[in-house]
């Protein structure tokens, strides 16, 4: 018993069916390897004209912020909420400021 695609008229089951899978393989594979060579390319074309790549510093520009509400008594999921950043991110960057003192 072999594999049979109707939808692709792809049989498994005969020595040209197996052939025409191993193919596809093939030129899948240098599909793949050809996409990622242009993607490095891009990336190393876009650090070379100055992009910055990845995610945006969100809750790094609010640093100041974040710590005077903190002294003035503002709990973490307030200053998460009023500042529109992760509370996980709150909680870092006053680990960060206290480990430093």
């Amino acid at each position: 018993m072999g594999f049979v695609s109707l939808t692709e008229a792809l049989e498994l089951t005969t020595p040209a069916g197996r052939a025409m899978a191993g193919l596809l393989a093939i030129f899948a594979e240098f599909e793949r390897e050809i996409l990622r060579e242009r993607t490095r390319a891009g990336l190393a074309h876009a650090r070379q004209n100055g992009k910055r790549l990845g995610r945006p510093a969100t809750a790094a520009i609010h640093t100041a912020e974040i710590r005077k509400l903190q002294r003035a008594g503002v709990s973490q999921s307030e200053i998460a909420r009023r500042l529109q950043v992760g509370r996980t991110s709150v909680r870092r960057i006053l680990a960060a400021y206290f480990s430093q003192k």
